[in-house]
């Protein structure tokens, strides 16, 4: 409702106009300037960093705003760039600054304190401050539809969950993944691990290495550039002969699972839109300081990739059946390892 609500905010405004016949935001669209600080993944992760370095990329240039001075990104190769990068961008007179990542969390509240006159906004976390946007997603929500895919498409009964940290956030996609599986396939077995590090794709290589010998056919990854290792070993195996696939997450991954073609499916989470949505509130002055704005299935924040050459038509009816039932209430797909355990529970 909160993104509804904002999203008709920002329609309003951008359809009012002065008696000028000028757009009525006209003055604050010339001077305003946006940027964001990526987490240690880098802007060209092929995941989250990219996603919102793309709808930032197409915000600016949908607004006529230069590349650098209109809209740019600091890249953080270390956590402690994180609070150097915000205060950086806040002292070049940036309106809104994002930072990328959950990670993040604890120095943009730091700066939020110290920097009240300043707005930022922050992707994956809550934090206080009524300067600060809260953007999050019910990851859990697309990642049961994955999970469907690969609990119905699965020929071993086995499939595996790699995960960057192990943190609240990734808690809901292993769960809401894990429930889509048993979901679609009761006897399928989810080995699940993490790699406590989402820049390590030896780490991912290794621990795929691992449950593709252990008999799963398909890993769901929900670990930034360490999935990019994952992807690696799947396309080394199918090399060899091997059936073996991998579900991309964030983006649609289709590509990096070629010339292979081991990519099943992705979960795309829609960074790009959330960040373009509350830039364009903020340009038109309706910044969503000290609010969360969610976005799930219902806001289309979430779901799986458009690439679907892989996925049988079985498996795409079933999304859409569940699609339907979770955005009506009728299924309440679990964020936490307890709430799984109820789910399951359910089931029989």
């Amino acid at each position: 409702m909160v993104t509804a609500m904002l999203t008709a905010g920002t329609i309003l405004a951008g359809c009012g106009s002065s008696d000028d016949g000028k757009s009525s935001g006209g003055g604050e669209k010339k001077d305003f300037k946006v940027a964001m600080v990526t987490d240690t993944g880098g802007v060209d992760d092929k995941s989250f960093n990219q996603s919102a370095w793309e709808g930032l990329t197409k915000f600016g240039k949908d607004n006529s705003l230069e590349e650098s001075k209109g809209y740019k990104y600091l890249q953080s190769t270390a956590q402690s760039d994180y609070k150097p990068n915000l205060n950086s961008l806040i002292r070049q007179k940036y309106d809104v600054v994002f930072g990328i990542g959950f990670l993040m969390g604890t120095d943009v509240e730091t700066v939020a304190k110290q920097q009240p006159d300043a707005k930022l906004a922050i992707v994956d976390m809550v934090v206080k401050g009524d300067n600060v946007a809260n953007i999050t997603f019910s990851e859990h929500e697309g990642s049961f539809l994955v999970g469907l895919v690969a609990g119905m498409q699965s020929k071993t009964n086995k499939v595996g969950f790699v995960g960057g940290v192990n943190s609240e956030l990734i808690k809901k996609f292993e769960n809401g993944f894990k429930a889509g599986v048993l979901t679609a396939n009761p006897k399928a077995e989810v080995m699940v691990q993490y790699a406590e590090d989402f820049n390590k794709a030896e780490k991912g290589q290794q621990i795929a290495n691992t449950f593709y010998q252990q008999g799963a056919d398909v890993i769901y990854h929900a670990a930034g550039g360490t999935g990019m290792g994952v992807f690696t070993e799947a396309k080394n195996r199918k090399k060899n002969g091997e059936n073996v696939w991998v579900i991309g997450v964030d983006r649609d991954q289709h590509e990096e699972g070629m010339p292979e073609n081991v990519t099943l499916t992705s979960m795309v989470k829609r960074v790009d839109q959330a960040v373009y949505e509350v830039s364009e509130q903020a340009m038109n002055g309706k910044f969503p300081g000290g609010k969360i704005v969610e976005f799930g299935l219902k806001e289309d924040g979430v779901g799986i990739a458009p690439t679907q050459e892989n996925v049988e038509e079985k498996s795409l009816q079933s999304v859409e059946d569940f699609k339907k039932k979770i955005i009506a209430g009728e299924v309440k797909v679990p964020k936490t390892d307890a709430e799984f355990e109820e789910f399951k529970k359910s089931l029989k």
